[in-house]
């Protein structure tokens, strides 16, 4: 397992392979612009095998602190089996988390980015 890579964008990361499907409409959903306002997330996706199955703890361990990674959203099974793909936020540095439909994760990461909100 290799760890997280340097970003200037917060990461979201795949950790559940069990329907490639699911994944494609969650990707679609973060990247496509808001309809009204054409806001976008600027987030790097992440679809790395050697992620499978990690749990939440798992991956805020791989954040190496000199990255000054400060939230990421993940991927998990619980988003995937969901009707509403809600993915995980995760705030690493004050570990605290909540889950973020993905056609909201624009407006958590532009909010969290710009520091408007925690």
């Amino acid at each position: 397992m290799r760890p997280l890579p340097r970003t200037e964008h917060p990461l979201v990361i795949r950790t559940d392979y069990s329907d490639a499907l699911a994944w494609a409409r969650i990707t679609a959903a973060i990247q496509r612009p808001h309809p009204a306002w054409g806001f976008t997330a600027q987030v790097q996706i992440m679809d790395d095998p050697s992620f499978d199955g990690l749990s939440r703890d798992d991956i805020v361990r791989l954040a190496k602190p000199e990255y000054h990674l400060s939230f990421l959203f993940i991927v998990d099974q619980q988003a995937v089996k969901r009707k509403d793909h809600a993915c995980l936020a995760v705030d690493i540095r004050k570990k605290r988390e909540f889950r973020v439909i993905p056609s909201e994760v624009w407006g958590v990461e532009n909010n969290l980015s710009l520091g408007n909100m925690d």
